[in-house]
């Protein structure tokens, strides 16, 4: 009965990223692009590269390139840690403010679509069992690290 959750739970998330890109694709925005510059708006300025890795779900050299594309765009900039000479924090420039809001606008109306039909105390409930399962993963996991 519970086989095929996995393949749904990888799948959604599939498929909304792919509505998003399509969305996005028109303001010059690639899924890594538009998901960098999200997670660095709402975890805010001055984020260590590493982090912001972390966050997104990367490894650290991968997430590079796109911040190099990112800062030719003059959407972002990289600035020393005073802390530590060796790691760069991250910052979004006055030119990033009007293309996040158009991404959180174009994330909103496609999250209100998505989530049609679903009530709060429906939606209150998904989040909350979602969180649940995320804990149970992580747990499987850093017994696996260890």
């Amino acid at each position: 009965m519970y086989q095929n959750i996995g393949f749904r739970l990888n799948r959604v998330p599939r498929i909304w990223r792919a509505i998003l890109d399509q969305r996005l694709a028109p303001l010059g925005l690639t899924q890594t692009r538009w998901i960098t510059l999200y997670h660095l708006a709402h975890l805010g300025d001055g984020q260590p590269q590493c982090d912001l890795a972390r966050a997104i779900g990367v490894e650290a050299p991968s997430l590079v390139r796109t911040l190099d594309q990112l800062a030719e765009q003059k959407l972002i900039e990289r600035r020393p840690c005073e802390q530590d000479r060796r790691t760069k924090r991250i910052f979004l420039t006055a030119k990033a403010a009007p293309l996040l809001k158009q991404i959180d606008e174009v994330v909103g109306t496609a999250r209100k679509e998505i989530l049609a039909g679903l009530d709060e105390d429906e939606l209150a409930k998904f989040e909350e069992l979602l969180s649940r399962i995320e804990k149970n993963v992580q747990k499987i996991q850093n017994k696996e690290d260890d």
